[in-house]
């Protein structure tokens, strides 16, 4: 995962994946994932210790200091 945390002092910041990550307000979770580089449709996303649904990505927002854990989904044999 790619880091935004160079603005972190002037933008808000979640907690994705144990790092601070700072974001572009408002934000959902569709937004924040493109921001960040990463495909929502290869990602598993659980926000402030709920899974969410890749259906609500778009529609759920992300606040200041929320708790994410983001995990790429990959294909192997």
């Amino acid at each position: 995962m790619s880091s935004s945390t160079e603005d972190a002092g002037s933008r808000p910041t979640v907690i994705a994946n144990g790092r601070a990550v700072a974001f572009t307000p408002p934000a959902t979770l569709f937004s924040l994932l493109v921001e960040l580089g990463l495909p929502p449709r290869s990602v598993v996303v659980e926000h402030n210790g709920a899974a969410v649904a890749p259906s609500e990505f778009e529609t759920r927002p992300v606040s200041n200091g929320d708790q994410l854990e983001i995990v790429r989904i990959t294909a192997g044999g």
